[in-house]
């Protein structure tokens, strides 16, 4: 059943997928150790989770983030309009994306957008594959284990992604990265 439009939300997509799972908001809840409040906020798009906290959430399903949002028609060939692009986090942090992560794919590209102070969340990502960005404008704060950079507008980074990290805006302009993942588990 593939039901899902563009323009899907993350609410939306969060029930679709646990429901598929046969799982309860409560059950999910208590895998990760939340409040079944917060499946249910998240799922009347009444809140939007950090990605940390989307990736935990979808890791007690389970399920790879990157199948998580390849929920979309199966029309998706080689090139991609802008209206097309699958936009994600529609607030402090915006993602869009190219590449499903999907098996048989290698590749995710993003364009990222972190408005001042916005960053990936509390708890720090890791994930199977590599991840390289190129920061287009704005300044970033990019956290890799124990070590922490700021990088500005042409500078990049490259991370083995098993090593937890974040990135997070510290300027007072919005900061835009474009990245590319090579994990189907993002």
């Amino acid at each position: 059943m593939n039901a899902m439009s563009r323009g899907v939300t993350i609410g939306e997509r969060l029930r679709y997928v646990r429901t598929q799972h046969a799982m309860s908001q409560r059950e999910l809840a208590h895998r990760v150790g939340i409040a079944n409040s917060t499946i249910s906020l998240i799922e009347s798009n009444s809140t939007n989770p950090s990605l940390a906290a989307l990736k935990r959430i979808l890791d007690g399903i389970p399920v790879p983030m990157a199948d998580f949002f390849a929920i979309e028609p199966k029309s998706q060939g080689a090139f991609f309009p802008s209206s097309e692009i699958p936009e994600f986090g529609k607030g402090k942090v915006s993602l869009k994306r190219i590449g499903t992560g999907k098996a048989g794919h290698a590749l995710q590209l993003l364009r990222e957008r972190y408005e001042p102070g916005a960053d990936t969340g509390r708890v720090m990502l890791s994930h199977e594959g590599e991840r390289a960005g190129l920061v287009l404008s704005g300044s970033v704060e990019v956290t890799a284990g124990t070590e922490r950079r700021i990088l500005r507008g042409g500078d990049g980074f490259y991370l083995d992604s098993d090593t937890p990290y974040r990135l997070r805006c510290v300027g007072s302009e919005p900061c835009e990265i474009v990245s590319a993942s090579s994990s189907p588990s993002f």
